[in-house]
């Protein structure tokens, strides 16, 4: 494996940021100072340090992914591009959930099945948060139907935390994951979702300096918290 994909995986940084660290000599492979990012290394045999201080790599990849629309979450599609078009080709990532083809926002790319079972489980009421853009204010009655809970095209939705920005804008926490589950939940009031975000998951913030299209990879801390999942 190159010694820039080990970096990165391990949280060091971006792939450019980890190729600096090597030109300007700070990674060293089992005691030699490596200044090509390219070289081919074990993590699970080499010695890799950074700085003097040894590198602990892990087997697993968690991205960060500022999903731009028009991208599908899927691991392949027949016409659309896919968000794994967008991070970099590691071999099992898989889009943690789904975000619809004309949404934004945060979206988790990883390898790592069994946590992402434990974030989508729906037993495991692992928050999602979603900045709203709406066709028509919400009335007084349309809010406490939203925090109840509705029902469209015979299927339920359990209620939902809502906070008002304007007449036509909220942010919007569910628990459920339900397929088009905002889009639906707005539709049985008679209202359409015009923009949809997701800036949350569980305590998981869109970091807004990344761009749309943009991922970088999770800090230890924020890996450690998202595997803290009440049971």
């Amino acid at each position: 494996m190159r010694l820039d994909r080990v970096l990165a995986n391990a949280s060091v940084g971006s792939r450019t940021q980890v190729k600096n660290m090597v030109k300007k000599g700070r990674v060293c492979v089992n005691g030699e100072v490596v200044l090509a990012a390219g070289r081919a290394v074990d993590p699970n045999q080499d010695v890799i340090t950074i700085d003097g201080e040894e590198l602990a790599y892990s087997e697993h990849y968690y991205f960060m992914l500022h999903k731009p629309a028009g991208y599908i979450s899927a691991t392949e599609g027949r016409h659309d591009p896919t968000v794994l078009e967008l991070v970099p080709d590691y071999k099992g990532l898989f889009p943690c959930g789904r975000l619809d083809k004309d949404t934004e926002g945060l979206l988790l790319i990883m390898n790592d099945g069994p946590l992402a079972h434990e974030l989508l489980s729906p037993k495991k009421h692992v928050e999602k948060e979603y900045y709203v853009e709406h066709q028509s204010p919400l009335s007084k009655e349309d809010i406490k139907a939203i925090e109840k809970g509705v029902e469209y095209r015979d299927i339920s939705y359990k209620g939902a935390k809502l906070h008002i920005l304007d007449e036509r804008s909220c942010t919007i926490v569910v628990q459920e994951g339900k397929y088009h589950e905002i889009k639906n939940i707005f539709l049985s009031l008679g209202n359409k979702v015009m923009y949809l975000k997701r800036i949350r998951m569980k305590n998981l913030i869109l970091d807004e300096t990344l761009k749309k299209g943009e991922y970088r990879p999770l800090s230890k801390e924020e890996i450690e918290d998202l595997k803290k999942l009440s049971i």
